[in-house]
């Protein structure tokens, strides 16, 4: 493999300043920068259609498939690409990627404190995906909790701080996502229930969105170098390990490419994503020949097909060295 150096990811602007969630000032930090790149776009274009292609009979079509890459091998000209990059799809648990940047917002600017049960939960919500870490953690960032069905003024004020994510995200300029909803592992209850038929209140994400996050976070500039840094050590997965779950997050999303095309001593961070309904994974690759790429997969109702998001990721890996 010839060395080459890159990341994927999406496009967004620079800004600086802070936003007010209840009545109290919350940082944000510089955002990056990306180009649209032709040759890139004809990459990813392939690799999607040509996955597609290999899948036809089982009966994909386009709207089941989403995919952002970016291009990092010059810092200076963040390249991007995606395929069907802007459309809002539910995120399942990778979600929580963007929970986990917002809570070490909210650290950062002394809006919560970490302590040894918030680092417990926070680990479990990564690490191990849980469904009630992050809904401890949602309550921790929006002044929330669960209950019996509200009314009028008191409702009005619950919804305001429950939509605190996604005001942050809207303040960095993330366009076209909802980040306002916990994860279940069955139904919704209560005021959650509620909150959830009054309106849009449904998790949407775009790939361009989750592989920005991604990036930012693989640049060492989501909220602060050193949080990115704890944020990455979340999302560490050793793929190479033998697997005790072969559909663990190591082990059944891009890592399979990771194997497939023998790519020893290759790192690998990621969150993914699977329900019954989609098959998701946002992952940060470095190799050892110099490689740095971020890819974002989404695929929808076909989410036992565990080999339609390795079969996108290994041609983009296959082709994107060759890329000037």
């Amino acid at each position: 493999m010839k060395k080459f150096t890159f990341f994927l990811i999406v496009t967004v602007s620079i800004c600086f300043s802070s936003i007010n969630f209840y009545g109290q000032k919350i940082g944000k930090y510089p955002t990056i920068s990306l180009v649209s790149d032709s040759q890139l776009e004809q990459l990813v274009n392939r690799a999607a259609n040509a996955t597609l292609n290999k899948f036809a009979a089982k009966g994909i079509k386009p709207e089941n498939l989403a995919v952002t890459v970016i291009d990092l091998r010059n810092p200076n000209q963040l390249k991007t690409a995606s395929f069907r990059g802007e459309e809002k799809i539910y995120p399942a648990s990778v979600s929580k990627m963007f929970f986990l940047v917002a809570l070490h917002q909210w650290l950062e600017n002394g809006k919560l404190k970490m302590s040894p049960a918030l680092q417990r939960v926070t680990k479990d919500m990564i690490v191990d995906s849980s469904n009630e870490a992050t809904q401890y953690i949602v309550d921790a960032l929006t002044e929330t909790s669960n209950g019996e069905e509200l009314s009028g003024k008191a409702f009005e004020k619950y919804a305001f701080k429950r939509n605190a994510v996604n005001r942050y995200f809207a303040s960095l300029n993330y366009q076209n996502i909802v980040i306002n909803q916990k994860t279940y592992c069955e139904d919704l209850y209560g005021r959650e229930r509620q909150f959830w038929d009054a309106g849009k209140n449904r998790n949407y994400l775009t790939t361009n969105a989750t592989a920005r996050l991604m990036a930012e976070i693989a640049l060492r500039k989501a909220v602060t170098a050193n949080r990115s840094e704890q944020m990455l050590e979340l999302m560490k997965r050793d793929w190479e390990s033998e697997a005790k779950d072969t559909e663990d997050q190591a082990h059944g999303f891009t890592g399979i490419t990771l194997k497939d095309l023998g790519l020893k001593g290759t790192k690998l961070w990621s969150k993914a994503g699977w329900t019954s309904n989609a098959r998701h994974d946002v992952a940060y690759i470095e190799t050892p020949d110099g490689l740095k790429l971020v890819i974002c997969i989404y695929t929808e109702k076909f989410a036992n097909e565990r080999d339609i998001l390795p079969s996108v990721a290994k041609i983009v890996l296959q082709g994107i060295g060759e890329l000037k």
